[in-house]
């Protein structure tokens, strides 16, 4: 994936998790973190989970990396 393509699909992860509820520095940083499932995220936190404790929920166990 090209740097440029990268950078529209991190900016676009970006805004779908600070309309999510998501602090700006964390979707930033998420957006950026291919570990974590997007959707699954957006969607505790629309079921009313903390988006600091989704993260905590879906963070990566060592050894589980995913392909952007």
């Amino acid at each position: 994936m090209s740097t440029e393509t990268q950078a529209e699909v991190s900016g676009w992860r970006a805004e779908r998790l600070e309309a999510a509820g998501f602090e700006h520095a964390v979707a930033e940083q998420l957006s950026r973190c291919c570990d974590y499932d997007l959707h699954a995220l957006i969607e505790l936190v629309e079921r009313g989970c903390p988006p600091d404790l989704a993260i905590r929920i879906l963070a990566p166990l060592p050894g589980d990396e995913r392909p952007c």
